[in-house]
């Protein structure tokens, strides 16, 4: 229940509204059962995940994601591209709620986007000035923003 709630608040985070629920499917016993995800974002009608455009899911999951990391915190979450699919207005509301969760854990972002890597206190950037061998190269950030 408080992830469904959770996820429902983060849904309309990301999206500016809309509504989104989390119902298990399958059997009445917790282990066995199944999950589905109905969303609707504002304008469009409840429906499984499964209908939704591609950035839309990707935010839904992330908004998915996130409810379930905020029932049981790490000091350190790691994701993987997840700003791949979105384009730069639902990049900035992402970037806007992972500040928010950044008080609390430390988040490590694998992106190739601009807006994202902007958004960060350090960049690890990762080069390969000669073929086989990888040099990172840290960027901090922090005495540049204003």
């Amino acid at each position: 229940d408080s992830v469904n709630q959770n996820f429902k608040n983060l849904f309309t985070q990301f999206f500016d509204g809309g509504k989104a629920f989390l119902k298990m499917v399958g059997s009445s016993d917790p282990l066995l059962s199944g999950l589905e995800v109905f969303a609707s974002p504002p304008g469009k009608k409840m429906n499984t995940l499964s209908l939704l455009s591609g950035g839309e899911k990707t935010m839904a999951a992330t908004a998915l994601i996130l409810a379930v990391f905020l029932q049981n915190p790490s000091p350190i979450c790691v994701l993987d591209e997840v700003d791949a699919p979105l384009d730069d207005a639902n990049i900035d509301k992402f970037n806007k709620i992972i500040n928010k969760f950044s008080n609390t854990s430390q988040f490590i972002i694998v992106t190739h986007n601009k807006r994202t890597m902007i958004n960060t206190d350090i960049i690890y950037g990762v080069t390969m000035p000669e073929q086989g061998v990888s040099k990172l190269v840290p960027v901090d950030l922090r005495n540049l923003k204003t």
